[in-house]
């Protein structure tokens, strides 16, 4: 009896001194947790006051996506004998020079993406990674501040692809007008004097003329995000025919050492290439595509894949 009596309370006594160690385990990591936010906030108010001194910010970040896959013999799919893949990859960079008087923003987005299928039973076909997603845009904007968030400004913009029918066709837009910078990370440019050069071998469809430019870029790290999206609309004075818009959209989320997951997507509207498409395709039944009829479809792309911050 004594025995058990004695097991008793050393059992006690051991849980006793657990549960102890534990609550005591618990109050510390709560102090140093309470420490490192303390420590975190210092950081981000320092960081803040070294993002307001002027000079150049430069930064990069991007997403790689990918995929590969074999089949043979598998007798439920048309083509039983293949391989296949995908690669995407997205860059969005930027360089700007902030000074007190003036600034200097310059920024690069690409987006490009393979895809092959290869049908081993088919010795016509091609075993190539093709090429299907095709962006390429660069901007550079300068401006005089005239108050803290409005500058007389001038932009050049050009877009074009890399992989298939290097600019043809390209796009460069020049203007000047003022810039807007109503928040932190946010821009938009509004251009009433633009002149929108294009370069294409069809120059019956394409065709430069006057208009508006309007650019809206907001950029931004938030912890481990890095999120950016822009909008970037010329109206032509000349025709409606003759505008386009695109919005383009990136996200990543990064996980280790700079390392995540990242997401892109895109939208634009160009009246000039859908019907430049549509006349590529044209068999010759029925009515020949013009800018009266074509259908302006909404162009979109996107993007899953591992990222990586630069």
């Amino acid at each position: 009896m004594k025995k058990l009596v004695l097991f008793a309370v050393l059992a006690l006594g051991v849980f006793t001194t657990n549960a102890q160690t534990k609550e005591e385990l618990k109050k510390q990591k709560a102090e140093k947790q309470a420490e490192a936010n303390a420590a975190q906030a210092e950081a981000n108010a320092l960081q803040a006051k070294i993002d307001a001194l002027p000079g150049w910010r430069i930064g990069a970040f991007g997403t790689v996506g990918g995929s590969l896959s074999q089949f043979d013999n598998w007798f439920a799919q048309a083509a039983p004998n293949n391989t296949s893949g995908n690669i995407g990859i997205t860059v969005n960079a930027f360089a700007n020079l902030i000074q007190e008087k003036y600034f200097w923003r310059n920024s690069l987005n690409a987006n490009l993406n393979w895809v092959k299928l290869d049908d081993k039973d088919d010795p016509t076909d091609s075993d190539d990674f093709e090429p299907t997603t095709d962006v390429f845009t660069l901007t550079s904007l300068y401006g005089v501040n005239l108050t803290k968030t409005l500058a007389a400004s001038t932009l050049a913009e050009y877009r074009t692809t890399l992989l298939d029918n290097f600019n043809d066709p390209g796009y460069l837009d020049i203007g000047v007008g003022f810039t807007w910078t109503p928040i932190k990370n946010l821009i938009v440019v509004i251009h009433p004097l633009n002149y929108n050069f294009v370069f294409a071998e069809n120059d019956a469809i394409f065709e430069s003329s006057l208009g508006a430019k309007i650019v809206a870029d907001y950029t931004r790290q938030i912890g481990k995000i890095n999120f950016k999206t822009n909008v970037s609309a010329f109206q032509s004075y000349e025709s409606s025919d003759l505008s386009n818009i695109t919005w383009t959209n990136s996200f990543s989320y990064t996980i280790w050492k700079g390392i995540g997951v990242g997401f892109d997507f895109g939208l634009r509207s160009n009246k000039q290439e859908a019907l430049n498409f549509a006349l590529a395709n044209f068999d010759g039944t029925g009515t020949e595509p013009d800018f009266d009829n074509v259908d302006n479809d909404l162009q979109t792309y996107y993007t899953i894949g591992l990222s990586y911050k630069f």
